[in-house]
């Protein structure tokens, strides 16, 4: 899946490509605004989890709330898309740039637990994630979703959603479902569980803090 300036030629010269500040080296602040969204991201890596998630799409503010809860990070995802065409365009614009925040947060990596995985329960469903912050981008997916939809959301955008994030954090990023009926209790025990990963992952290594962890001196 393309990102928005390359889906159609006619967005390329609305599209503006999106812009990084940083304000310490675990913090970020990402804007990206196309013919199709006006998405506006801020993370803090180092929170305790105060969000403020205004998509459009409800299932995906339900999704980024326990998600920054988990993960303790501070967020704020803001979204002006256009649903009244559905929620693929604002559902995938947002992973890309939570991505692209979570890499201009990450910085060069000095010090980071560099890996991460966890098994969670949500009630009859038990899902598994791991990730590693390689700068290689890859997302394995092993979660099939019984419906096609939870209330009025296509929960085949889950996957967009995600891999838009792999593709611009630069991470590997596996999902597999060991147990599962219920298609929310899937689709909430991945978002629960990948920011758990995402947490220990981004973590500082005591003892480590000033190195980056790889033989090759440089995550990428």
């Amino acid at each position: 899946m393309m990102d928005n300036e390359n889906r159609t030629a006619g967005t390329v010269s609305q599209a503006t490509a999106g812009t990084a500040t940083q304000d310490t080296a675990r913090t970020a602040q990402i804007a990206r605004k196309t013919a199709e969204t006006d998405v506006q991201v801020r993370l803090n890596l180092d929170g305790t989890g105060v969000n403020e998630i205004r998509t459009g799409v409800g299932f995906m503010d339900h999704m980024l709330t326990l998600f920054a809860r988990h993960g303790r990070f501070d967020l704020t995802v803001i979204c002006d898309g256009d649903t009244y065409v559905d929620d693929h365009h604002s559902t995938e614009d947002i992973g890309i740039v939570l991505g692209q925040a979570f890499a201009a947060a990450l910085g060069e990596k000095r010090g980071i637990t560099r890996y991460g995985s966890t098994i969670l329960p949500m009630d009859e469903a038990l899902i598994l994630t791991a990730v590693d912050l390689s700068g290689r981008s890859y997302l394995g997916w092993d979660l099939p979703i019984p419906t096609e939809k939870v209330g009025s959301f296509d929960t085949e955008l889950v996957q967009e959603f995600w891999l838009g994030f792999v593709r611009n954090a630069a991470c590997t990023l596996h999902f597999r479902e060991l147990a599962g009926t219920n298609s929310h209790h899937i689709i909430e025990g991945a978002f629960k569980s990948a920011a758990r990963s995402l947490r220990t992952a981004v973590s500082i290594e005591k003892g480590a803090e000033d190195e980056i962890p790889s033989t090759k001196g440089i995550l990428s």
